[in-house]
């Protein structure tokens, strides 16, 4: 790999599949990207922001689901940046989402241009393909990537939401299509699957928040169902029910349902977990 030309301090050290770690400021203190050891500023590589949920932070939300493990396998970037800590109480930290979820202290952060800032300086330290920029969020990271998706719709290819939401609010189409793809459990007791609200704030459920970016995405039939998938590793057999708006849908744009029968808010995912993930994305560039 070239030695990359940073203005702020990096570090390295290896990583399983001998990846490479680097660390970033990029505004809000040092954060761990992930480069794959094929990386060439000769090629364009794909980017994958990941957003931990409610209360986590970015290098246990990596620690479990595993992205930086298989970024030499599939050469791509990770960056897995933490939000904003409450300043009282819990003092968990959080993404600024939706109403719902999950800012309920510090209204005045913008995390939408944190995020942004983020794509934008990994654009300017790599060479980055602008038509692969994805979003993968569990929980509040799910909220807050549908956030971003509709804000900035001209830059996100595709997002993974796991046990997470869209907005409640009735909103215009964003400017463009996005891939959408949503991973939700039913025995979710804490986002649930069929919708509830947070503090008095509501959030769609699952089926809602994909139809809602269906009819985003212009997609004009009812969603089919593919085939099962294994997604879950302490229930047996392929347990997740797939459900596929992408008929008639502006090009770029389609939306997805994976449900893990029975499956909890924070599922033990399968070993294939993030590859199908990865896989997914890959199968869902901006055009």
């Amino acid at each position: 790999m070239k030695k990359q030309h940073l203005t702020t301090f990096l570090f390295c050290t290896l990583l399983s599949a001998n990846s490479l770690s680097q660390g970033i400021d990029f505004g809000r203190g040092e954060v761990t990207v992930t480069v794959p050891s094929s990386y060439s500023s000769a090629e364009k590589t794909p980017l994958i922001i990941l957003l931990h949920g409610y209360g986590s932070n970015g290098e246990r939300q990596d620690s479990y689901l595993g992205f930086s493990r298989i970024a030499d396998k599939y050469n791509f970037l990770l960056v897995a940046p933490t939000g904003t800590r409450e300043s009282s109480g819990r003092q968990a930290t959080f993404w600024n989402a939706t109403s719902a979820c999950c800012n309920f202290q510090e209204p005045s952060i913008d995390d939408n241009a944190y995020i942004m800032g983020i794509i934008e300086r990994m654009k300017e330290e790599y060479n980055i393909d602008s038509n692969r920029v994805y979003l993968v969020g569990h929980s509040n990271g799910g909220f807050m990537s549908y956030q971003l998706a509709y804000n900035n719709s001209e830059s996100i290819a595709a997002i993974v939401s796991l046990a997470g939401a869209s907005h409640a609010d009735e909103r215009a189409a964003p400017k463009n299509p996005v891939h959408v793809l949503q991973i939700h459990g039913t025995d979710d007791s804490t986002i649930r699957y069929e919708g509830g609200d947070i503090q008095g704030n509501d959030y769609p459920g699952a089926k809602e928040s994909v139809i809602q970016w269906a009819e985003y995405n212009q997609c004009t039939d009812e969603g089919v169902e593919r085939e099962l998938r294994d997604l879950e590793s302490s229930l047996e057999g392929h347990e997740s029910s797939v459900l596929l708006y992408n008929n008639g849908c502006q090009e770029g744009g389609s939306s997805e349902l994976w449900t893990i029968s029975e499956g909890s808010h924070v599922p033990r995912v399968s070993e294939s977990f993030s590859s199908q993930v990865v896989e997914w994305l890959y199968d869902h560039p901006k055009i």
